[in-house]
């Protein structure tokens, strides 16, 4: 990693924005060819784990090949978890202030059924909807045709990580204060999701806030999530991490995190083929990726390059994962290999550091904007009679 020091007056805050999105499209596009198999069988495929970027699990039949047909997972493409947190800096760069559940009705939604991008896995210039995964077009036919109330409209969709994977912006914006990043993911996720995905969604966000405070670890993140996170998921994170801290190396973690995030995850063994009692509200589970990605975190001490494949081996959802610990790793300063990140961009079409600039730029505007409304705040109080403003 990085070695921590002082960091130079607004370049700290650039690094760790770009970082966190560079990192999180570079683990999804890492991820997005092995999503869904096991470690075992992403092993016999490749004729040993995954280093890097690799193409299609059918080779060029994957257009064709079921169940993964008509998408083109591999060779560098990022998948929805890149699309979904590009189109939410997008919203924050329209309203330049806090989000919420009306923001995601009001310019999300929108920006999915109107406006035209490339999508990577489709090669092809069409809408964001055409290939996101039914979770998230759940968004568009509650919000768009609905008309239900954004605050709720999550409740009814699959409780999955669906909200989760694009939260990253919301850790950025609210950078070093990780209980206002909780606060604000569980109101925009409210549009998308309930229970234990929409709590995923502001732990996700505290942890990206977390993870970019001034000598900040993977301990420390850890222990900004167990201090937020409730039911189900602390419980899966607290028992995740316990395991995690006796590893040093992916390879050996592998069949460990996955049986200590088992009794929380209601998928089951087989990723394809969900219990009867996956995806519904609870509050005694959580999902899976999130702890998976912080464990993943603490075994690799923050490395990114070995968070990142470390989540890409465990298989299942290893985008989501990946996308996740790619996103802590690089909001805590561990380089992402320039080599990926080049291959990546342009595989995908994607200017990757074009939205961290954009981020960088409206997380000033916001605090400068939260600074004035608290010093406004402090001025009301201390005219109550409250406790006098200090200088």
């Amino acid at each position: 990693m990085t070695p921590k020091g002082e960091e130079s007056q607004g370049a700290g805050l650039a690094e760790r924005i770009t970082g966190a999105l560079v990192g999180a499209a570079v683990g999804d596009a890492l991820g997005g060819p092995v999503e869904g198999y096991s470690p075992e069988q992403i092993t016999d495929r490749h004729g040993g784990r995954v280093h890097g970027i690799v193409g299609p699990w059918h080779g060029d039949a994957w257009r064709t090949a079921r169940p993964l047909a008509p998408y083109h997972k591999g060779d560098g493409h990022v998948t929805d978890d890149t699309l979904m947190t590009h189109a939410l800096v997008r919203v924050y760069a329209r309203v330049r202030d806090h989000l919420d559940a009306y923001a995601v009705a009001d310019h999300l939604v929108p920006d999915l059924m109107t406006n035209p991008r490339w999508i990577p896995e489709l090669e092809a210039e069409t809408l964001p909807l055409h290939r996101v995964f039914l979770a998230e077009k759940w968004l568009v036919a509650r919000l768009a045709y609905g008309h239900v109330d954004p605050r709720e409209a999550g409740v009814g969709n699959i409780v999955n990580c669906g909200a989760a994977m694009y939260m990253a912006p919301v850790g950025l914006v609210n950078a070093a204060n990780p209980a206002a990043a909780y606060a604000e993911a569980l109101d925009i996720a409210g549009a998308h999701q309930s229970s234990y995905g929409r709590e995923a969604a502001g732990v996700f966000a505290a942890a990206v806030a977390a993870a970019t405070a001034p000598g900040a670890t993977p301990e420390s993140v850890v222990a900004a999530c167990l201090s937020l996170a409730r039911d189900g998921t602390r419980t899966a994170i607290e028992k995740v991490c316990e395991v995690a801290c006796g590893h040093g190396d992916f390879e050996s973690a592998l069949v460990p995190l996955r049986a200590a995030v088992a009794p929380y995850d209601t998928v089951g063994p087989d990723y394809r083929a969900p219990s009867l009692g996956a995806r519904r509200p609870s509050r005694l589970h959580s999902i899976e990726e999130l702890p998976i990605a912080l464990g993943m975190l603490l075994v690799a001490g923050g490395d990114f390059r070995q968070a990142v494949l470390g989540s890409v081996n465990y298989g299942r959802d290893c985008d989501s994962i990946a996308t996740m610990a790619g996103a802590l790793a690089g909001a805590l300063r561990s380089p992402v290999p320039e080599d990926w990140a080049k291959t990546v961009a342009e595989a995908s079409r994607l200017d990757l550091w074009e939205p961290a600039r954009t981020l960088t730029e409206v997380t000033r505007e916001i605090f400068e904007r939260d600074v004035r409304r608290r010093r406004a705040h402090e001025q009301a109080v201390t005219a109550l009679g409250g406790t006098p403003c200090s200088d």
